[in-house]
């Protein structure tokens, strides 16, 4: 017992160890596990048997310009034991060129005839295309650059989504500065806006009727609140006709110049349109006339015809039939001996 003990705890000695411990070794042997094989040893094995080294497997992605994928998502294919590598990805020409190289490869600009054949709204006109690019900055002269593209009807024809009534106008100031008629000047003048033709608005606002409304727009631009009346007009005689089944209806309205109620007494003492009052003195005479719409006050030398006119002209431009008359003043007390004394004019809107 004490042999087999002694000889069994001596390691050093391997051949009595391996003689001595008989079928105890071999048991021991089928019971332990073998460890695996550590990277210096598989070298060595592959050095023993003369083989060579595997090379590692280097895979490279080419993805398109812009492609944020992550390198370590570009590499998830690359274990030793995968067969299939990832396909690179074949860069796209228009991802990765920039736009002005793309436009000099292959967005050429359109080219046109000289004789350029148009369908405006339905209407057929012919000219040349110097003609549409006499003036840079038109939208003609943008159209037909070649950098926007124009679509064609049936024919060949280059089409304009916009009625043709007044094109012809507007060709024929492109060609010789030729101007429309008097009755035609405000529509072509909407159409000069509509194509950006700067020179043919200038030439028309210098020419009546559009010079007249000019003068008349500075005068009622001094009258606050002028549109927003205009439509208070409106809103209320279509109620009053409506609410009595009547053809037409009927407003106190009052026009009034002075920027001040005056009176008999006042009119030799002040010789200008504005009153040299305190602020507590001018309250005492700040009021509403009992009337439906007020305009006023104003400082030119248009008077309240002048602005009656204007009122029932802007109706008529509406289709609106307008007349009006005075019917008095204004007799509101205010203090002492002091009236209001504005005109009270009554309108009457007929419908049909």
């Amino acid at each position: 017992m004490q042999q087999n003990g002694s000889s069994g705890s001596n390691g050093s000695n391997g051949s009595n160890g391996s003689d001595g411990s008989g079928g105890g070794s071999r048991e021991r042997q089928a019971l332990s596990f073998s460890p695996l094989p550590s990277a210096s040893t598989r070298v060595r094995r592959f050095i023993q048997e003369r083989r060579t080294l595997p090379l590692p497997r280097v895979m490279v992605v080419f993805s398109a310009a812009g492609d944020t994928e992550k390198p370590s998502d570009a590499m998830s294919g690359s274990d030793p034991a995968d067969d299939d590598f990832r396909k690179p990805a074949s860069p796209s020409p228009s991802l990765t060129l920039s736009k002005p190289l793309r436009a000099a490869l292959g967005g050429q600009e359109q080219e046109f005839p000289e004789v350029i054949s148009l369908n405006v709204g339905g209407m057929y006109f012919t000219t040349r295309l110097s003609t549409l690019r006499r003036f840079e900055d038109t939208m003609l002269a943008a159209m037909f650059s070649g950098r926007h593209y124009i679509p064609r009807d049936a024919e060949g024809r280059y089409f304009i989504d916009r009625d043709g009534a007044y094109f012809g106008d507007i060709l024929n100031f492109l060609r010789e500065g030729e101007l429309p008629h008097r009755s035609r000047v405000r529509a072509v003048h909407r159409e000069a806006q509509y194509y950006s033709i700067g020179p043919l608005l200038d030439s028309l606002e210098d020419i009546q009727p559009l010079t007249g409304e000019r003068v008349r727009q500075a005068f009622l631009d001094l009258l606050p609140y002028y549109k927003e009346n205009l439509e208070r007009i409106v809103e209320i005689a279509k109620l009053r006709a409506m609410q009595k089944k009547a053809r037409f209806a009927k407003l106190k309205i009052c026009v009034y110049k002075e920027e001040m109620p005056i009176t008999p007494y006042e009119r030799p003492l002040f010789n200008s349109l504005r009153f040299e009052r305190s602020d507590s003195e001018a309250k005492l005479f700040e009021h509403h006339c009992e009337v439906d719409v007020s305009f006023g006050p104003w400082e030119a030398v248009a008077d309240v015809y002048d602005l009656l006119h204007c009122i029932v002209s802007d109706l008529a431009e509406r289709g609106i039939t307008a007349e009006q008359q005075c019917i008095g003043v204004c007799d509101k007390h205010l203090i002492n001996h002091y009236y209001c004394k504005r005109p009270i004019y009554e309108f009457k809107i007929t419908w049909w």
